[in-house]
């Protein structure tokens, strides 16, 4: 099995309805791309002041999996017209589960 996980902070001024607009979006992504295995994501609890607003697992068979949902046009179209936009920051990791490296 093969993870990404995304931790994004918003920009100043980001209203909830443009979260919300985020959050509609990741809720489509699994249906609209085969190739994701298991999704998760949420908005951060609020009990650390410093944290990231969102984050994002997900899982995917390879390597490959990975790089169809990265290439996506649903994917695509999100992050362009409803992430970046309000986006101060962002990062993440890609990773093999279960292999402890």
């Amino acid at each position: 099995m093969f993870r990404h996980v995304v931790l994004m902070t918003w920009g100043p001024g980001t209203t909830g309805d443009q979260v919300s607009a985020v959050l509609d979006g990741l809720a489509g992504l699994p249906a609209a791309i085969p190739g994701i295995r298991a999704y998760s994501f949420g908005t951060d609890a609020g009990l650390a002041p410093d944290n990231a607003d969102l984050a994002v697992v997900a899982d995917f068979d390879d390597e490959d999996g990975y790089r169809a949902y990265a290439a996506h046009p649903a994917h695509v179209a999100l992050v362009t017209e409803h992430i970046r936009p309000i986006l101060a920051s962002r990062t993440a990791v890609q990773y093999r589960t279960g292999t402890g490296a």
